[in-house]
């Protein structure tokens, strides 16, 4: 079972448990599920609302997560959060970049903070 912790200067923190195994469900869906407000828009992945900052709590560092989808990396790229350096370091040492985008985000069996903006 993972724990995901949301944290945003305008909001107090909030630690859910996200079901081992399950490996469906994004960092947006489990918020929406948990009443936590990250803001988001076209939720595929287009519209970089959602953008978050993941880090891995019990290895203080980048968390595994699951892969980057296509949008999400053209839309990192676009939002200047992606260089074209960092892709391919990503691609090679398969850790994805801290930002991600909540919409398309699915969390591993690990402990990772979610950083948000207010809504």
């Amino acid at each position: 079972m993972a724990l995901i912790t949301f944290t945003s200067p305008m909001h107090k923190d909030k630690t859910v448990y996200a079901v081992a195994g399950s490996h469906k469900k994004t960092v947006l869906e489990l918020a929406k599920e948990n009443h936590v407000p990250i803001d988001f828009g076209c939720q595929n992945g287009e519209c970089g609302t959602c953008l978050c900052k993941v880090t891995n709590i019990t290895k203080g560092g980048l968390a595994h997560a699951g892969p980057l989808t296509n949008s999400e990396r053209k839309t990192l790229k676009e939002l200047g959060k992606l260089s074209a350096e960092e892709e391919a370091k990503m691609d090679v040492d398969d850790f994805p970049t801290p930002w991600r985008l909540a919409c398309q985000m699915i969390v591993r069996d690990e402990d990772v903070t979610i950083e948000y903006p207010s809504a």
